[in-house]
């Protein structure tokens, strides 16, 4: 049996070899649980094969078809980028295309001022969650204990004049 490698680089991104193929897989932005089982079942991997069990060949031969799902013949329901508005074709994107696509879309929304835009821009959530105690993060709302007691200390000097 042949020496398992730790780490295996797919796509520019370290993944960990020690977990079968279709687990591993999972560990690239872009690649969820079903699509990461298809890729490893139609390329004919048993499923109990650990990803730094492969040659180079065979990664290399992975990370193609991830990048070219059209190669695998997969549905198209599989797929994170489908009807892409531009070219109307559905495709499937992994780790920077991914989130460089995103990060377009998302200006392009506040370019056209829509809803969804503009609660981008403000920082509030986009798909409707409720706000009155989530999505808290970016400035403190209510009274701070520390602040109250810094004001009691500075104003309790002043008034005694």
């Amino acid at each position: 049996m042949s020496e398992t490698k730790e780490v295996v680089r797919i796509a520019r991104t370290g993944l960990d070899g020690t977990k079968t193929i279709s687990k591993a897989l999972r560990g690239l932005k872009g690649v969820g649980d079903m699509y990461a089982n298809a890729v490893s079942e139609n390329l004919g991997y048993e499923q109990g094969k650990r990803l730094g069990e492969l040659s180079e060949e065979e990664i290399d031969e992975i990370e193609e078809y991830l990048k070219n799902p059209e190669e695998l013949e997969l549905p198209e329901w599989l797929r994170n980028r489908r009807k892409d508005r531009d070219t109307g074709e559905d495709g499937h994107l992994i780790e920077s295309d991914l989130e460089l696509k995103e990060e377009f879309d998302i200006r392009r929304l506040k370019e056209i001022e829509s809803y969804k835009g503009w609660r981008h821009k403000i920082g509030l959530p986009v798909r409707g969650q409720k706000t009155k105690s989530s999505f808290r993060s970016e400035g403190k709302i209510g009274v701070s204990r520390a602040r109250l007691q810094e004001e009691a200390s500075a104003g309790g000097g002043e008034d005694e004049e």
